[in-house]
């Protein structure tokens, strides 16, 4: 697919403007043999965001882009490092998303998390999930893994439990259109747990919360830190058995979440969250007053 050739600032030499035509994969373009022919990352950049925005075939939500080498052997005066550049440069942008061993692609609409409305009693008090609050297409919870642990320190100091003491843990691994965007471990008091459904893998209607509520231990206040930094090998690659998040090693970000759960002044859960920044925005909405 072909585009309107760069201004003049971008041209090695003088001389008339030429116009781009269309190739096929397997008939490279000899990019060196026309100067005036050759774009930089800066100019490829900026037209495959405006095929993006427009919605040109083969560049909507969702759609597979060409590999480095098929834009440089198709687009006329794009070599394989500039294609490379520019599709970093919309990457980090927002408007493309990798997916390792798959390659990349138009980014289909962030999943919003809007809070604090997914953490209202409203949502989870009518057996609601919090999930289901985000989106009307919600990433889907898959291996589920519920049993005894002993916590990291500062999750023990939150829930007040000795060093060393066992809790209960909850991992959770969240997918969208088969990617994983979310990996998730709660961590509870044994004491909240024993013989109720949270030991289950299916909690019921509502979740957690629910099952704490019928315990006169529902939560009436959250608290929620978030960063974003990198993610380690093990959130990328996974470990012991469990599937991480399969993100690119170089230029990857995640949001980390930890959110603590309170009844009155009580901390009843510390739930620990690793989202892919691609995958996610992060939305607030609140009163004014207060």
């Amino acid at each position: 697919m072909g585009f309107a050739d760069p201004p003049a600032r971008f041209m090695s030499q003088p001389g008339p403007q030429v116009a781009c035509c269309q190739t096929t994969v397997g008939d490279p373009v000899d990019n060196a043999s026309d100067p005036t022919k050759k774009h930089s990352a800066e100019t490829f950049a900026a037209e495959l965001r405006r095929r993006i925005r427009e919605g040109v075939k083969g560049y909507e939500a969702g759609a597979k882009l060409p590999t480095l080498r098929e834009f440089a052997a198709t687009e006329v005066g794009v070599a394989r490092g500039v294609a490379e550049k520019a599709i970093d440069r919309l990457r980090a942008e927002g408007l493309i998303e990798s997916r390792r061993g798959s390659g990349s692609f138009v980014r289909a609409g962030r999943i919003p998390r809007t809070s604090p409305g997914r953490l209202s009693l409203e949502q989870w008090g009518r057996g609601l999930s919090i999930q289901a609050h985000d989106a009307a297409n919600p990433p889907k919870v898959v291996d589920i893994e519920v049993g005894d642990t002993v916590p990291p320190a500062h999750v023990a100091e939150a829930l007040g439990v000795p060093p060393g003491e066992v809790v209960l843990s909850r991992y959770r691994r969240y997918v969208r259109d088969r990617r994983c965007v979310q990996l998730a471990t709660a961590y509870l008091p044994t004491d909240l747990t024993r013989g109720t459904r949270i030991e289950h893998t299916d909690t019921g209607l509502g979740g957690t919360f629910a099952r704490l509520a019928e315990q006169g231990v529902g939560p009436t206040r959250f608290v929620e830190r978030v960063i974003s930094r990198a993610p380690t090998p093990e959130e990328i690659d996974g470990v012991g058995g469990r599937d991480g998040l399969g993100l690119r090693r170089e230029g990857s970000l995640v949001f980390e979440i930890t959110r603590c759960a309170y009844a009155g002044d009580r901390c009843v859960e510390v739930s620990l969250m690793v989202l892919d920044a691609e995958a996610y925005e992060l939305v607030y909405a609140f009163p004014a007053e207060g």
